[in-house]
């Protein structure tokens, strides 16, 4: 042991507990072909020549969960917080078709505890597993004159592959086509510091505090990880042509949907086609939000947004539904721009 370095805030021991007690949890994300090397070295290893593919083009995803993370320190809760890192980076490259092929993730802490080390990692391999990906690196920085005891940041990295003839840009949108939302299982991680602003400067409310409405508590409400659509939509991609997707981030529908639509089309979505869940309502009643300010910060029920042709909706709804999802057609592309809510 480094009694220098222990001095200055970093446990060394700490660290290498920490390392022992995510191996079980890596070791899930391994099955798939292509993965090198183990736990522990100084890079993560992938066998491209593993891969089927004939001209396959490389997809890349990063991004953290923001703020999202305060409700999990607040709770004391850090085993569903990787799912939502993962989440919001393998969501991403699906929209252009392509499979996640392996992920590293970055844990910064103030201070190193293995046990909550342990939780952080334990979500981010439930996320690799239910996307596909391996977990083949990753590095916890410990920083206590960056973090206050407690405290902390996460944020990861993937790597997917899609045959070129099969990348989705959206350049085969065209007006006509139907748009098909998946559901989202809550908030998922954007928009939390309007939530965080509305909940506890300004209405002072207890985590803890249970919403008949919500049939629950308010800190597990908002802390339900994001849905990770990839193994559905790779279902799906499968059996149909889908010209154009979108994941319903930052900025809702206003800002995600045109992301998939070519110039000259615009999207006309129903927003009584689909549930929208409690948690939105209550916020927007507690925040008095207007309405339509709503759509243009969250996704509203909608986590991700699949556009193909009409011709092929029934199949695409059968499709999804036997993949486990629960589709709803809530809208169409027509020429002009944007998005038009109904």
């Amino acid at each position: 042991m480094s009694k220098a370095y222990e001095a200055s805030g970093v446990n060394l021991e700490a660290g290498y507990e920490s390392v022992e007690r995510i191996k079980k949890h890596v070791s899930r994300t391994m099955a798939r072909p292509g993965v090198m090397g183990s736990v522990g070295a100084f890079g993560g290893m992938f066998d491209l020549s593993e891969l089927p593919h004939k001209n396959p083009v490389l997809v890349s995803g990063t991004d953290g969960v923001g703020t999202k993370l305060m409700i999990a320190i607040g709770m004391d809760k850090h085993d569903t917080i990787g799912i939502d890192a993962v989440a919001m980076c393998v969501n991403d490259i699906v929209v252009q078709g392509a499979e996640p092929l392996y992920f590293l993730d970055y844990v910064a802490v103030g201070k190193n505890d293995p046990a909550q080390i342990e939780a952080i990692v334990a979500g981010i391999a439930e996320g690799c597993v239910q996307s596909g990906a391996a977990l083949i690196g990753g590095e916890t920085a410990e920083m206590p004159d960056m973090y206050s005891d407690g405290h902390y940041d996460v944020a990861g990295f993937t790597v997917g592959v899609v045959e070129k003839d099969e990348l989705i840009t959206g350049e085969k949108v065209a007006a006509g086509d139907v748009i098909i939302g998946l559901p989202s299982s809550g908030i998922h991680s954007n928009g939390y510091s309007l939530v965080r602003k509305i909940l506890f400067k300004d209405n002072n409310i207890d985590l803890n505090s249970h919403v008949e409405t919500l049939g629950t508590t308010v800190g597990e409400a908002i802390l339900e990880p994001t849905r990770i659509y990839v193994k559905p939509i790779l279902t799906l991609m499968k059996e149909i042509k889908i010209h154009g997707m979108s994941h319903i981030t930052g900025g809702g529908f206003d800002e995600n949907i045109p992301r998939a639509l070519p110039n000259g089309c615009k999207a006309v979505v129903d927003t009584s086609s689909f549930p929208v869940p409690p948690i939105f309502e209550y916020i927007k009643k507690l925040g008095n939000i207007d309405g339509r300010e709503m759509y243009n910060v969250f996704n509203m029920g909608i986590g991700f947004a699949i556009i193909i042709s009409a011709d092929d909706k029934a199949r695409a709804m059968e499709v999804l539904k036997v993949a486990g999802e629960t589709p709803y057609v809530i809208g169409r592309v027509e020429s002009g721009d944007g998005v038009e809510l109904l």
